[in-house]
Parts: C-alpha cells; structure tokens; sequence
C-alpha cells in the first residue's frame, strides 16, 4: 500500500502538528483550515499564530480553505472537532481514500463513536483511528510522543503506521477501534474532573483516586460497547488519561480548574478558539452509560456542573457519600 499523498482536514493545533508531522520527512502535505487567517499565515508565514503559537512550521505545509483539493489525497487525517465530524465529510469529494481519525468524542444525539459517524458518511473509505497521549505543542516540536493507530484491517493498519512514524513520533498498531476511541472520549471528561480537584484544591491525592476511580468507570464503559481492556490500559486509555489529568496544556483540565476555582461554564467556553471537547462529551458519554447500564459516577459529576445543576462542594460531597463497595466492582 502506498500513501503519497496525505492531506490534513482541520487547521487547529492538532492538526497543524499532524501536518507537521507528515512534513518532518520532507513530504508535501495540504492542510485543510477553515479560518481565512489560518491559511494565510501558513502559507505566508509558515506558522499558525492562532493556533499554534511559537512554532515555525515546515514550508512542505500548504493550506488551503477548499477541501475540494485534497480530492487527489492517497489518505486523509481528519482532525475536526467531534461534533463537526459529520458535516465536515459530508463536504468532502467523493471517494474511497483511508481516513485517520483524530477527533475523540462522541456524537451528541446519536451517540456513535467517530468511526460510526464516518462509516455512515464515506461508507467507502476504510477507518483507522488515531489516539493518545499527545500535546500538539510538544508533538510539532519534534519531542518524543507514543500514540496508538487503531484499525479493523490489520495491514492497512500497518501501512498507515509505517507511513506516519517518525523518529519522534511512534504509532503503535491495533485492531480494537472501539477501544481506542472510548479511551479518548472518556478521559476528555474525567481531565475536566482532575482539573476541578485542582482548581478547588482538593489536593494531590483526591487527584490521584480520581485519575484511578475514573479509569474504572473507563473500562467498565468501554468492555460494555466492546472495547478490550488492554486498549484501555495502554496509550489511547490510560496514557492519554495520565497526560491530560495533570497539566494546564490539557483544555480539558483548565476547562475543570476553571469551575473549580468557581468561574461559570458558559463564561470557559465562551472563547471560540480553543475547543473543549469533553464538554460536549460529557453529557452524551452520560446518557450513553446509561443506555448499557454502566454506572459512572465522576461523569455525571462533570455533567452536572457543567449544566450548572450544582456546585464544586455538593458534587464532591455526593461522590465521598456513596457507598463503600470493593475495589474491583
């Protein structure tokens, strides 16, 4: 299998590091932005101030606000903000090149994984999914960064993996999507809950039982829609968890410090450049837990602060007030 020719759907930070990424070993890479100012300073400039501050970006990168051009694309990776997804495909040519993608949510309304939404879409084109613990800064810098690519076929998995790695990034290959993608929608929300402890100062071991307690809410929800534990429990789960959980580089967690330090939701999320994506998940991760029957505490706790339905002190009240149970359950 041979990708030439990789295009990046999504201007953002992480897709603007994707770019880079694909551009380090001197491929041309067309970068999809909608913002007119984004595609300006890339290929003006080679930077994206708007995003990606700080960083001078490869000339390879070319941006482009017509996603008709990137028709001739060998493999697109798509890195648009989850509840976008669906339209954003929908105005892609047609065609039947890989998709890789990015986006960690899931679909409000219908509650899919991204990988559903796109096989509705572009029932064409084959799926991996690309996810794990990785801050877009550090990644266009070039630092060290593990990630996992997730396909149901297995060699085309391999290819794409082949095709993206890079001495400092290293995608390791599998075949549970379902589990790559539940890592990431899930630990979008329980970030935003360590960033409350944070915010609220609860301290660093309340931090700590949440990260633990909030992976097994986790595994319990993703073993209920099919994932496999040992996903869970690797870079897409765990890892991504354990990165977004302690640092303001995370929009999750300073989303979460924020309304533990008391600032209303709708005055964090007001700021349009920056996208949040487990505010969106948390209420749709909510309903779909109880759709399988799985309980998850800690995400109806972000639900209901972020719905403004209770404050930092009665949440956490709530949650030390439940009963005692064994570890494992």
């Amino acid at each position: 299998m041979s990708f030439t020719k990789l295009g990046v759907i999504g201007g953002g930070a992480w897709g603007t590091a994707m770019a880079q990424v694909i551009a380090s070993d001197g491929s041309d890479v067309l970068l999809w932005a909608r913002e007119a100012e984004v595609v300006d300073s890339v290929n003006a400039s080679h930077a994206n101030p708007l995003f990606l501050p700080v960083i001078p970006l490869s000339p390879k990168i070319r941006a482009t606000a017509a996603l008709a051009d990137l028709a001739d694309c060998d493999a697109l990776v798509i890195v648009v903000p989850a509840q976008f997804l669906r339209s954003v495909l929908a105005e892609l040519p047609a065609g039947d090149a890989p998709l890789i993608l990015c986006a960690k949510g899931i679909e409000a309304g219908t509650q899919l994984l991204m990988s559903e939404v796109a096989a509705e879409v572009r029932p064409a084109s084959p799926i991996a999914v690309l996810s794990g613990p990785t801050f877009a800064h550090e990644v266009a810098a070039g630092q060290p960064t593990a990630i996992t690519l997730a396909c149901a076929d297995a060699d085309l998995g391999r290819a794409l993996a082949a095709r993206l790695a890079r001495p400092g990034f290293r995608p390791y290959s599998s075949d549970d999507v379902v589990g790559a993608e539940i890592g990431g929608a899930v630990k979008n929300v329980l970030a935003i809950a360590c960033g409350v402890v944070e915010g609220a100062g609860l301290g660093q071991n309340a931090r700590a039982a949440l990260i633990s307690r909030g992976f097994a809410e986790m595994v319990r929800f993703g073993l209920a829609r099919g994932a496999r534990v040992e996903t869970l429990s690797g870079l897409a789960g765990l890892g991504d968890l354990v990165l977004t959980c302690s640092s303001t580089s995370s929009r999750n967690f300073s989303l979460g410090k924020g309304l533990g330090e008391g600032i209303p939701a709708s005055e964090l999320l007001a700021d349009r450049r920056t996208v949040a994506e487990g505010a969106s998940t948390a209420p749709v991760l909510a309903q779909a837990a109880k759709a399988v029957g799985v309980e998850m505490p800690i995400v109806g706790a972000v639900n209901a602060l972020l719905a403004g339905e209770a404050s930092v002190r009665a949440v956490v009240d709530q949650l030390l007030a439940r009963p005692l149970r064994a570890e494992g359950a």
